[in-house]
């Protein structure tokens, strides 16, 4: 399946999760975020830098909608409420990592 420009698809969850691993196609902006960022040092330290196919992300798919719902709340009120300061919340816990 094509990724669109600006997209990129990520593969979450584990073997042992009801449904297996679930592929998610994401704005290439998230790579930016901070939440993202953390998820991203945590898949270097498992999986490495070399691996082929979709990003994996050691997280389960609950942690990952979360998180993805957390990075679209923050963008939504960065953009309509605090256009000069982002806050980013204090802590954010990945049950599975």
């Amino acid at each position: 399946m094509k990724v669109k420009k600006g997209s990129l698809a990520v593969r979450v969850g584990s073997e042992d999760e009801d449904g297996g691993f679930q592929r998610f196609v994401i704005p290439i902006s998230y790579l930016y975020h901070p939440l993202f960022k953390k998820l991203l040092e945590k898949a270097h330290e498992v999986y490495g830098y070399h691996t082929t196919g979709p990003l994996r992300l050691p997280c389960s798919v609950d942690d990952f909608l979360h998180l993805r719902w957390q990075i679209e709340k923050e963008t939504i009120n960065y953009h309509h409420h605090h256009p000069y300061h982002y806050h980013l919340p204090s802590s954010l816990s990945f049950h599975s990592c």
